[in-house]
């Protein structure tokens, strides 16, 4: 933790007094060293606009942000696509502060306003929930489609609520029966691999899949998707790790399988998501911890099993109201 002024803020820019932050698995993969990042990390969060200079408009208003900032020039820039600027910065994770601060300076143009019976605690799902509903966008699923998730972690779960609602034949493949029972609850079926022999899962699922989710956070785990994956099927990879992959070209060559990478979504398409409760993120929230108490916090998401963590900035301290109900209080 640090003292530092607010961040100074261009015409383009608006001052965001953050209100809530969630850590991510990619957080914990920077505090380990991925992107060789330096500054203020935090891309999912909600915040509210104090000021805005070319935008006054915007001043009080509840927002999220896209975290991709491209340069505005290259040709990607120009026709709309800064996730792929090959000069862009990322809130948080590249080249930008993020949100694990009281203030954060964001590009008016990156804002997206948030409707006004949008929970905060549901809103802060907006990024990563964008990135599990980005699969859809790259991959044409029919309402048949034969889809697995590996992974029943904070992305895992939200891949296949996301998917949930793209086709009837989806499976989540995970070890921690409190996760696979928010999908349960969701009508998605699932499979507790920690229950069920590795050559008995393995006669069961191989090339059971037309699409495979690989959610894991194993830089490892693509090579296991590869032998879910049907012949000529697919294999979408969500996993961003510091560690290297090493892949088995050979089995995807034979297969004629693709392996298709999937980062970042539209923002605006999962805040509708959410206000419209086509997708209920709140049950993956574990924790809710005071800013005061972010080493704390940090040191919870890093726990191996545990669900969304996320970090109230409120003046006073004290427990967050959720954490309250979710440690049994009033």
């Amino acid at each position: 933790m640090a003292d530092v002024p607010p961040p100074d803020i261009s015409g383009a820019d608006a001052l965001v007094k953050v209100l809530m932050a969630g850590i991510c698995a990619t957080d914990i993969e920077l505090y380990k060293g991925y992107q060789n990042f330096q500054g203020i990390p935090g891309h999912e969060f909600v915040g509210r606009v104090e000021e805005a200079p070319q935008a006054p408009e915007l001043v009080g208003k509840r927002v999220t942000v896209d975290i991709n900032i491209g340069c505005g020039k290259c040709l990607r820039c120009q026709i709309g696509d800064a996730r792929h600027c090959p000069l862009r910065r990322a809130l948080g994770i590249r080249d930008k502060d993020g949100g694990f601060a009281d203030y954060c300076a964001v590009p008016i143009e990156n804002l997206r306003v948030l409707p006004e019976g949008l929970e905060t605690i549901d809103a802060v799902f907006a990024e990563p929930l964008a990135a599990a509903l980005q699969i859809a966008q790259q991959v044409h699923i029919r309402h048949n489609t034969k889809i697995a998730v590996m992974g029943d972690g904070k992305m895992g779960l939200l891949c296949a609520l996301a998917l949930n609602h793209y086709t009837s034949d989806l499976t989540l493949l995970g070890r921690h029966p409190e996760k696979l029972g928010i999908a349960a609850g969701e009508n998605i079926s699932t499979i507790n691999v920690s229950e069920v022999s590795p050559e008995a899962l393995k006669q069961r699922l191989r090339g059971a899949f037309d699409v495979v989710v690989e959610a894991t956070g194993n830089p490892e785990a693509v090579n296991q998707a590869a032998k879910l994956v049907a012949p000529e099927g697919t294999i979408v990879a969500k996993t961003t790790s510091h560690r290297p992959s090493e892949i088995n070209l050979a089995e995807l060559v034979v297969d004629e399988i693709t392996l298709l990478g999937s980062r970042c979504g539209d923002i605006g398409f999962a805040v509708k998501c959410l206000a419209n409760r086509w997708i209920h993120a709140a049950p993956l929230v574990e924790s809710v911890y005071p800013f005061a108490d972010f080493a704390r916090a940090f040191e919870h998401a890093m726990t191996p099993g545990s669900l969304k963590i996320l970090v109230a900035f409120e003046s006073g301290g004290g427990l967050h109201p959720l954490q309250q109900a979710l440690d049994g209080g009033s």
